[in-house]
């Protein structure tokens, strides 16, 4: 009875509803609105041996129908009494998929073919989750199995035709010898089965029993269907037949053809008045094997593709397919033609002797690293850290115990990505590179890829089967990666990408993909006003150049002597202080390991300086000092490992916590950040891009979320309301999220070298007993609470609590606030190292930045953002200045105060609400926006 009710309720909710009862012969039915009373008389109809099956409507008929027979159950119904019809239905409510198993009529299915109805819809489900639909209802209709889909469609002829539609292409994509999807229900009246009642079909046996329908699976949210995905599943086989072929043109037998080229079929039907053929294996693509099909109409022409939307989505693919298998050359010409020979495998640049010397002086005195890092900046300007986890994923490779390092470069466009990456690339021996525009399939057919080669994909959209190729390589780093294919006679064919080969990704966004994004270093292009002063001033000085020294740079091919030194053997290499690595945040279990992969990266770099041991080396506590650097500056002002954040979006947050916004519109953001409304719409919702789904803030962060509101406002005197998006922002949620980047050494000494190692930097009394570095995010407080004034020197009364921050418009909220919940990390229920907890277990030791001159828009909050040690300014101030200029302020030194400050020191209009004790100088909402602004087009924000 429990079902009974919770069907009623999911299927119909506040709506009238009919129950039909099917007997031998007579049919029972009533309408309800009361569900209680619904499931007592169907639990008394269930009970009756005589009723085959009950059945609800699923869609919403018109109210007035339950007068017919109000909440009632009327027995053998006579030819005059109605039951509901198509013209009853007000709107479509559901999109049912009833998949049923091939058997005689009027019996039961046994085990195995109801077992293979419920494997069908399983694979159905998984195949509209990848179009687009949101997780259906599963449920077990006794004999086979149902998948309801919510829409919201008017019940008219288009809908009708919509539905149908749908349901003729997953009959015509996924029916077989064994199980058929039910191409009958598209009317807008059709009945369904009521879960939790018994579906008698036959006598029940042993073999073919009787089963009560129920809810297998029922999503904590129903989600309604998109109609533009509703569309396209209709729309992927072709309704009508294609133009015929071109008169005098041999007609092709479609059967016949599929049968030369060996192309195994699965199964074949009728289709529009001629023969739709499944297909075994799908020839269009290596990372699928089902989805593939191709139809010979009456008229003689051909259609052929792939339902998946990698393959096209249903688009027209007869001319490749014919491409693919077709001999282009007689049998003769092939016999007589000499068999094709691999491509060859370039041999190793010669490298002269004196190269060789240095490269080995470098790698056994020297510091390599620095070398390295060093001869990039000689054509590179700034971008030291980018350089830095370009050098440490080249070092991987030549690591026996990792998972590789591979780097995802974003910024703007125009910003150096591109140069950087290609810069780096000419220090690698050229065997060992691959560049440029490149398929998914190219890859496993280039048959001179050495393994440790990198590949640069510079600005791609990456295909869904080339990130589908990419994340099996870089979860699979240490072996190759085989793709098993035919040749055009029909043998088998192994292509393989070799091990341990890294991917470097210049995009503007991030890579889209999660599941890739977390595989890979993470880190932002310097693209600040700053930067461009630099790189325009090198520019400069290079064309004024009269040197002739337009050559290569000699050390290049001293760095190329020391990357094939590097690369002849493989080490394994042991961190002996691994237990004593701590981690101010591993939600993503991922990150913790990309430390440990760049400590063993700087001591393979450093090999010859290293303890040996049989077989490997042990990394020291330089390398855990460098590594931590790198770690920190893409977990803080170059990158947002943890976060998963581009430089735009961290802007944006940043922004935000500087204003003090409690509340906030796209337009106020806007504002302060001097973009387009376009450009802060994506920030905040995300994107699609050429098929890629680019996350935006509402689903990274948990400390941003929206309203859907109706603001009102006075324009020429008359009332205008309008709806508008009124996001919210937690500072706390916000500075807990964005402290995941802090890595220290902790715990008993005795494991690693001792406290004479030169390379261990200091902890915060300056001993050298422990190393600590932090992430350098404005939330990050591990250095706070140490400077007694902090403490002192605050009126917390003065601090922001001010919760009466007007809006451009009065605000109304009026629907239910909608949250996006973040995939970031925490550390605690607080951040902020003043507490015992925090505290003890952060040493905080600043990140040296290693001469890296990027600084993201969001190293330095103003007080009251960043943590308690930064709350130590009085906003109490002495007599006011004259009016100062606002290019010589800094936003930073702004507090928020609920004070009573009187007007702005600037435009002398606007109500004061921000103070500045060292400028001695009060701003209103307006201008401390402009400053805000200001500062970050001085740190790259487009």
């Amino acid at each position: 009875m429990n079902e009974i009710l919770q069907t009623a309720a999911i299927l119909a909710p506040s709506s009238v509803i009919e129950v039909r009862a099917l007997a031998d012969g007579v049919t029972h039915s009533g309408y309800f609105d009361d569900y209680e009373r619904l499931a007592r008389a169907v639990e008394a109809l269930d009970a009756d041996p005589a009723v085959a099956g009950i059945y609800v409507t699923l869609n919403t008929p018109n109210p007035a129908l339950l007068a017919r027979r109000a909440n009632r159950i009327k027995m053998r119904l006579s030819r005059k009494d109605a039951t509901t019809a198509d013209a009853d239905i007000l709107r479509r409510r559901w999109f049912p998929v009833d998949i049923d198993p091939v058997r005689p009529s009027g019996v039961s299915s046994t085990d195995e073919e109801h077992d293979a109805a419920i494997a069908a819809a399983d694979r159905i489900a998984g195949y509209l989750a990848e179009q687009g639909f949101p997780s259906p209802i599963k449920a077990d209709s006794g004999n086979g199995a149902h998948l309801l889909y919510r829409i919201d469609l008017a019940n008219d002829e288009v809908a009708t035709s919509l539905v149908k539609g749908a349901l003729a292409t997953l009959d015509a994509l996924f029916s077989n010898e064994t199980i058929t999807v039910d191409t009958a229900n598209y009317n807008a009246a059709r009945i369904w089965k009521l879960y939790g009642t018994l579906s008698r079909k036959g006598d029940s046996t042993e073999e073919r029993p009787h089963r009560r329908a129920k809810i297998l699976k029922l999503p904590e949210e129903i989600g309604v269907v998109p109609l533009e995905r509703l569309q396209y599943l209709a729309g992927i086989l072709p309704r009508e037949e294609p133009s015929q072929p071109k008169k005098g043109s041999r007609r092709i037998d479609l059967a016949s053809w599929l049968a030369d080229h060996n192309i195994a079929v699965r199964s074949t039907r009728p289709y529009q008045g001629g023969t739709l053929y499944i297909l075994a294996e799908c020839p269009f693509s290596g990372a699928h094997k089902d989805g593939a099909f191709a139809i010979q109409f009456a008229n003689g022409a051909i259609f052929a593709g792939c339902h998946h939307a990698s393959c096209g989505g249903g688009a027209q693919r007869w001319s490749e397919l014919r491409g693919i298998y077709e001999k282009k050359r007689t049998t003769e010409e092939k016999e007589a033609a000499p068999a094709p020979s691999p491509a060859p495998v370039p041999a190793p640049a010669p490298v002269d002797e004196g190269h060789r010397r240095r490269a080995m002086e470098i790698l056994q005195t020297g510091d390599p690293l620095a070398f390295l890092l060093d001869t990039f900046n000689k054509s590179h300007v700034g971008d030291r850290t980018v350089a830095e986890c370009l050098v440490m994923s080249l070092a991987s490779q030549s690591v026996e115990n990792t998972n590789g390092l591979h780097v995802a470069i974003s910024g703007n466009s125009g910003k150096g990505k591109s140069h950087a990456c290609t810069t780096m690339l000419q220090q690698v021996p050229e065997e060992y590179r691959l560049a440029g525009t490149v398929s998914d399939k190219a890859l496993y057919y280039n048959g001179s890829l050495q393994p440790g080669t990198v590949f640069l994909f510079d600005d791609v959209s990456l295909s869904d089967d080339l990130q589908e190729v990419l994340k099996a390589a870089t979860a699979n780093f240490r072996v190759s990666i085989e793709h098993q294919t035919v040749t055009t006679d029909r043998k088998l064919q192994i292509c393989r990408i070799p091990e341990r080969c890294v991917w470097w990704l210049a995009k503007v966004e991030d890579a889209g993909d999660d599941q890739v994004a977390n595989r890979m270093l993470t880190v932002w292009i310097d693209d600040s006003l700053e930067q461009d002063e630099r790189v325009l001033q090198y520019m400069k000085e290079r064309e004024a150049r009269e040197d002739h020294s337009d050559g290569e740079d000699p050390d290049l091919v001293v760095c190329r002597a020391i990357w094939q030194i590097l690369k002849v053997e493989r080490l394994h290499i042991s961190i002996p202080y691994a237990r004593r690595v701590q981690f101010s945040a591993t939600t993503n279990r991922r990150n913790p390991g990309i430390l440990f992969d760049l400590i063993k990266a700087s001591a393979l770099i450093h090999r010859f300086q290293r303890e040996a041991y049989d077989g490997g080396i042990r990394a020291n506590l330089d390398d855990f000092a460098a590594a931590a650097r790198v770690y920190a500056a893409i977990n803080g002002e170059t990158g947002g490992q943890e976060t998963k954040m581009t430089k735009n979006e961290a802007a944006a947050l940043a922004t935000v916590a500087t204003m003090g916004w409690e509340q906030f519109t796209i337009k106020m953001l806007q504002e302060a950040l001097g973009l387009s409304y376009h450009q802060t719409y994506r920030i905040l919702h995300g994107y699609t891009s050429r098929g890629t789904a680019y996350s935006g803030l509402l689903e990274k962060c948990p400390a941003v979320s929206f309203f859907d509101t109706m603001v009102s406002g006075d324009v020429e005197g008359y009332a205008v309301r309008r709806r508008e998006h009124l996001f919210s922002f937690d500072g706390t949620v916000y500075r807990r999220w964005a402290h995941g980047g802090g890595v220290w050494l902790d715990g008993d000494r005795d494991d690693g070298p001792g406290p004479g190692n030169p390379g261990r930097p200091p902890d915060r009394s300056g001993s050298t007993e422990g190393c600590g570095v932090a992430a350098g995010l404005p939330q990050d407080s591990s250095t706070g609470c140490n400077d007694p004034a902090a403490q002192n020197d605050v009126e917390l009364a003065d601090v922001c609590t001010d919760r009466e921050r007007r809006l451009p418009f009065s605000t109304e909220v009026q629907q239910n606030i909608h949250t996006v919940p973040g995939t970031g990390s925490g550390v605690s229920e607080c951040a902020c190292v003043c507490e015992t907890r925090n505290a003890g277990t952060d040493p905080g030791i600043p990140a040296s930045r290693g001469g890296n001159s990027n600084q993201a828009p969001f190293s330095r909050l103003p007080a009251g953002i960043a943590g308690c040690n930064t709350l130590k300014r009085s906003v109490r101030g002495g007599p006011m200045p004259q009016e100062p200029l606002s290019g010589v302020l800094d936003h930073r030194e702004f507090l928020r105060v609920k004070v009573e400050l009187g007007r702005c020191d600037l435009c002398h209009t606007g109500k004061a609400v921000y103070r500045s004790r060292e400028a001695r100088t009060s701003l209103c909402e307006g201008c401390y926006a402009r400053l805000v602004r200001e500062g970050n087009r001085g740190v790259g924000v487009r």
